[in-house]
């Protein structure tokens, strides 16, 4: 158990309380956009990201891609705390990648060309579907 206000309790409470600061990824028109929530804009040093479609490549849940690369690269701006969060802007590979993730299960890895970031890495409830969304609309743009 950890001591009331050590570092350890502090981390066992962002754990807990993730899944409430998740963000969230709709389409609107032609574009795909992500909105951080709660103290994640604060992280990730943005709120929201829009980008077009037509520069959308693809989108797959992977959490193997987020739990190898999460915590390699120069983070540029954001937070990055093991087993607790990645956020914010990251050069890794020679590409920026832009990051908000808790827990790597709930990755979806969105590759992006013509754009600042060649990818996003976006901790959300439900993976599959959202990969499964973001590569439907890209189908019909």
């Amino acid at each position: 158990m950890a001591r009331p206000g050590s570092d350890v309790e502090v981390l066992d409470q962002a754990r807990a309380g993730h899944d409430r600061e998740m963000a969230t990824i709709d389409v609107e028109d032609a574009s795909l956009i992500v909105t951080m929530e709660g103290a994640d804009k604060l992280w990730a040093l943005r709120s929201r990201l829009e980008i077009p479609l037509a520069h959308v490549r693809g989108a797959r849940a992977d959490p193997t891609f987020a739990r190898d690369h999460g915590y390699q690269g120069l983070k540029l701006g954001g937070a990055r705390v093991p087993g607790v969060i990645t956020a914010g802007t990251f050069r890794q590979g020679g590409a920026w990648v832009f990051w908000d993730v808790h827990d790597p299960d709930q990755a979806v890895v969105i590759d992006l060309a013509d754009e600042r970031y060649t990818r996003l890495v976006i901790g959300i409830d439900d993976p599959e579907s959202a990969a499964a969304g973001i590569q439907e609309a890209c189908g019909r743009a």
